[in-house]
């Protein structure tokens, strides 16, 4: 299992990003807003969506994105602007730490934090991110298998 303590489990926050304006309204649409202490969350399966702009990882590579998105949104009602690049930068990196919790899903999940995120303990933040990825985990499904499953049978071969 990853674990925060272990650094090959941290994952660039910009790597799992969502980014334009269309996913985000996307994913508000094919979901339904969930609480949890400190936050609040969205998550969507992206095959449960319409259509979807392109990852720049597919941009880049070619191949489809099947990792999960992330994406975080602070909004003017949380103070002033050092207040929330400050708790933009501490759920970046409580994302990064617990994002092995979800990969392999094909989602995408928006995360609202609240203003108590800023002067919440750090061990508290974290994991409070680690149960709301669980949750997404068991809310939207099993990650795909990355290959097919070896034929079992003579039949199947």
């Amino acid at each position: 299992m990853l674990t925060p303590s272990n650094p090959a489990s941290k994952t660039a926050f910009a790597d799992l990003r969502l980014r334009k304006h269309a996913d985000y309204q996307r994913a508000y649409n094919a979901s339904r807003k969930q609480h949890a202490k400190e936050l609040t969350w969205f998550c969507a399966r992206r095959d449960a969506m319409p259509t979807r702009t392109l990852h720049p990882a597919e941009l880049l590579h070619g191949a489809p994105y099947s990792g999960p998105r992330i994406g975080l949104t602070v909004g003017k009602v949380m103070g002033k602007a050092h207040d929330r690049n400050r708790i933009k930068r501490r759920m970046r990196a409580a994302v990064a730490l617990h994002a092995g919790l979800i990969a392999g899903l094909e989602i995408d999940v928006i995360l609202h934090p609240r203003r108590s995120v800023l002067l919440l303990d750090w061990e508290k933040l974290q994991r409070e991110v680690a149960n709301v990825f669980r949750a997404v985990r068991k809310q939207c499904g099993t990650p795909k298998p990355a290959v097919a499953p070896a034929p079992t049978t003579p039949a199947e071969i």
